[in-house]
């Protein structure tokens, strides 16, 4: 790539529908192989992957709020509250009363649960970085970017901010 923006002499920014069509399944493809070590973790505890998202955005947040996960993963409350009930039975997750606000609810995780969430995302991990290392930063720092003008902006500000660690 000389430009960036040319690839094999085509151009990327006017993309056939086939190229497209292409990109969309083969992002398909990866999700399924990015989630299939997981789910078999997952399937093994009669767990799915809303638990497993769940865990994941209580641990990369520790105390982050019911409502606050609620817009980080786009569900209803009454889907999260049966993965938090579950987790919470299962001493996975704690729900403590806020300090400040005593109707909300901090979620942590317990040393089970950040037991688990390593399996998880040691297992992703491990597969993110042969593949990075197979393409290369150039294309790590592309798929970022493609990634990142996908998300909706208002997802890309939380995105931003879980990112930041803000």
């Amino acid at each position: 790539m000389s430009d960036g923006r040319t690839q094999g002499g085509e151009s990327l920014l006017f993309l056939t529908d086939e190229q497209l069509r292409q990109g969309s399944e083969a992002m398909f493809f990866a999700y399924r192989g990015f989630t299939a070590d997981p789910d078999r973790i997952l399937d093994d505890l009669a767990y799915g992957r809303a638990h497993h998202r769940a865990i994941h955005f209580i641990n990369r947040a520790p105390g982050t709020t019911v409502n606050n996960l609620l817009t980080i993963l786009g569900v209803t409350k009454q889907s999260l509250n049966r993965v938090l009930r579950t987790l919470v039975e299962d001493g996975l997750v704690e729900s403590r009363v806020g300090h400040a606000d005593k109707r909300e609810r901090h979620l942590h995780l317990t040393d089970a649960g950040r037991a688990l969430e390593a399996r998880l995302s040691d297992a992703q991990r491990a597969r993110m970085r042969a593949a990075y290392r197979e393409a290369g930063p150039e294309a790590v720092s592309g798929f970022r970017q493609v990634l990142e003008a996908m998300m909706d902006p208002e997802l890309r500000r939380v995105y931003t901010r879980l990112r930041d660690g803000v």
